[in-house]
Protein backbone atom coordinates (compact mmCIF):
# COMPACT_ATOMS: atom_id res chain seq x y z
CA UNK A 1 0.00 0.00 0.00
CA UNK A 2 0.93 3.55 -0.72
CA UNK A 3 -0.89 6.79 0.36
CA UNK A 4 0.68 10.05 -1.58
CA UNK A 5 -0.56 13.09 -0.01
CA UNK A 6 -0.70 16.55 -1.78
CA UNK A 7 -2.37 20.19 -1.38
CA UNK A 8 -0.59 21.53 1.33
CA UNK A 9 0.81 24.75 1.03
CA UNK A 10 1.06 28.73 2.64
CA UNK A 11 -2.30 30.69 3.63
CA UNK A 12 -3.41 33.31 5.75
CA UNK A 13 -5.48 32.08 8.97
CA UNK A 14 -8.76 32.39 8.26
CA UNK A 15 -7.85 31.29 4.88
CA UNK A 16 -9.16 27.37 3.47
CA UNK A 17 -6.86 24.84 2.36
CA UNK A 18 -8.29 21.06 1.22
CA UNK A 19 -5.34 18.36 1.13
CA UNK A 20 -5.76 15.41 -0.66
CA UNK A 21 -4.45 11.54 0.12
CA UNK A 22 -4.39 9.07 -2.91
CA UNK A 23 -4.45 5.54 -1.58
CA UNK A 24 -3.02 2.27 -3.91
CA UNK A 25 -1.93 -1.28 -4.10
CA UNK A 26 -4.55 -2.26 -1.56
CA UNK A 27 -8.15 -2.45 -1.19
CA UNK A 28 -8.83 0.95 -0.05
CA UNK A 29 -12.50 0.10 1.27
CA UNK A 30 -10.20 -2.45 3.89
CA UNK A 31 -9.18 0.57 5.64
CA UNK A 32 -10.36 3.57 8.29
CA UNK A 33 -8.25 6.78 7.02
CA UNK A 34 -6.98 9.23 9.03
CA UNK A 35 -5.36 12.61 9.19
CA UNK A 36 -2.58 13.44 11.54
CA UNK A 37 -0.31 16.17 11.93
CA UNK A 38 3.08 16.99 13.97
CA UNK A 39 5.54 20.09 14.75
CA UNK A 40 8.68 19.46 14.94
CA UNK A 41 9.65 18.51 18.11
CA UNK A 42 6.39 17.00 19.44
CA UNK A 43 4.04 14.10 19.24
CA UNK A 44 2.04 13.42 15.58
CA UNK A 45 -1.14 14.14 16.60
CA UNK A 46 -4.20 12.33 15.19
CA UNK A 47 -6.48 15.31 13.31
CA UNK A 48 -9.44 13.29 11.76
CA UNK A 49 -10.43 9.66 10.78
CA UNK A 50 -13.24 8.51 8.84
CA UNK A 51 -14.51 4.35 8.76
CA UNK A 52 -14.51 2.34 5.83
CA UNK A 53 -17.69 3.92 3.77
CA UNK A 54 -17.22 7.40 5.09
CA UNK A 55 -20.27 7.11 6.76
CA UNK A 56 -18.70 7.47 9.85
CA UNK A 57 -15.95 10.44 11.01
CA UNK A 58 -14.38 11.09 14.08
CA UNK A 59 -12.88 14.65 14.66
CA UNK A 60 -10.24 15.94 17.42
CA UNK A 61 -11.37 18.99 19.78
CA UNK A 62 -9.11 21.16 18.03
CA UNK A 63 -10.41 21.08 14.58
CA UNK A 64 -14.20 19.79 15.24
CA UNK A 65 -16.41 22.31 13.25
CA UNK A 66 -13.81 23.63 11.22
CA UNK A 67 -12.41 20.25 9.28
CA UNK A 68 -14.01 18.26 7.43
CA UNK A 69 -12.80 14.71 6.21
CA UNK A 70 -14.42 12.63 3.12
CA UNK A 71 -13.48 10.05 0.89
CA UNK A 72 -14.23 8.54 -2.34
CA UNK A 73 -14.33 5.00 -2.50
CA UNK A 74 -14.33 5.07 -6.23
CA UNK A 75 -11.10 7.02 -6.90
CA UNK A 76 -9.29 5.69 -4.09
CA UNK A 77 -8.92 9.31 -2.22
CA UNK A 78 -9.37 10.86 1.15
CA UNK A 79 -9.46 14.58 1.61
CA UNK A 80 -9.56 16.88 4.47
CA UNK A 81 -10.98 19.68 4.23
CA UNK A 82 -9.63 22.59 6.57
CA UNK A 83 -11.39 26.01 7.19
CA UNK A 84 -11.46 29.14 9.37
CA UNK A 85 -7.32 27.71 9.66
CA UNK A 86 -5.54 29.13 12.75
CA UNK A 87 -1.56 29.95 12.57
CA UNK A 88 -1.53 26.69 15.45
CA UNK A 89 -3.02 24.62 12.91
CA UNK A 90 0.45 25.32 11.17
CA UNK A 91 2.06 21.71 10.57
CA UNK A 92 3.23 18.86 8.64
CA UNK A 93 -0.19 16.63 7.65
CA UNK A 94 0.36 12.47 7.42
CA UNK A 95 -2.16 10.42 5.50
CA UNK A 96 -3.07 7.06 7.48
CA UNK A 97 -4.40 3.91 6.81
CA UNK A 98 -5.93 1.57 9.59
CA UNK A 99 -7.13 -1.71 8.76
CA UNK A 100 -8.03 -2.97 12.07
CA UNK A 101 -10.57 0.13 13.30
CA UNK A 102 -12.33 0.28 9.22
CA UNK A 103 -15.65 1.17 10.94
CA UNK A 104 -14.56 2.70 14.12
CA UNK A 105 -12.40 5.92 12.91
CA UNK A 106 -12.37 7.39 17.10
CA UNK A 107 -10.46 4.22 17.76
CA UNK A 108 -7.47 5.25 15.34
CA UNK A 109 -4.39 5.61 17.33
CA UNK A 110 -0.47 6.71 15.94
CA UNK A 111 0.98 3.44 17.05
CA UNK A 112 -1.96 1.20 15.29
CA UNK A 113 -1.91 2.76 11.97
CA UNK A 114 -0.78 0.40 9.18
CA UNK A 115 0.57 2.54 6.51
CA UNK A 116 1.80 6.18 6.60
CA UNK A 117 2.03 8.51 3.56
CA UNK A 118 4.84 11.09 3.46
CA UNK A 119 3.56 14.67 5.37
CA UNK A 120 2.37 17.79 3.42
CA UNK A 121 3.30 20.92 4.88
CA UNK A 122 0.49 23.46 5.94
CA UNK A 123 1.45 26.73 7.15
CA UNK A 124 -0.79 28.96 8.14
CA UNK A 125 0.28 32.65 8.52
CA UNK A 126 -0.71 35.49 11.32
Amino acid sequence: VQLQACGGGLVQAGDSLRVTCEFSGGRFTSYAMAWFRQVPGKDRDFVAGISWTGGITYYADSVKGRFTISRDNAKNTVHLQMNSLKPEDTAVYYCAADYYNGNFPSRIREHGVDYWGKGTQVTVSS
